[in-house]
């Protein structure tokens, strides 16, 4: 069983920054998603076990980004200018069956909690 508990949502100004935080033991490949309320959740990144491959939905692509620690067991999200529409719930999530990165829920077998990240206008 794989435990994930995400950490560093809050509150910002648009244009502002946010790093979230996944604490994820084992080597698996991980992605990042969210769900703003009356909306399908949707992915927004993805890197792979070793940390050496990454993807980005296009609406957050040269703003976040996704990094790893294998040696602390962390995942990370920076979110850098931020927009009204990235609010949403994040959730990181664990996929246990492949070492390719993902981009769809399905693709996923654990998941985190979820962190609230509320961007104001």
């Amino acid at each position: 069983q794989v435990q994930l508990v995400e950490s560093g949502g809050g509150l910002v100004q648009a244009g502002g920054s946010l790093r979230l935080s996944c604490a994820a033991s084992g080597r698996y490949t991980m992605g990042w998603f969210r769900q703003a309320p009356g909306k399908e959740r949707e992915f927004v990144a993805s890197i792979d076990w070793s940390g050496s491959f990454t993807t980005y939905a296009e609406a957050v692509k040269g703003r976040f980004a996704i990094s790893r620690d294998n040696a602390n067991d962390a995942v990370y999200l920076q979110m850098n200018g931020l927009k009204p529409e990235d609010t949403a719930v994040y959730s990181c999530a664990a996929r246990s069956t492949g070492r390719w990165i993902a981009t769809r829920v399905e693709q996923y077998d654990y998941w985190g909690q979820g962190t609230q990240v509320t961007v104001s206008s």
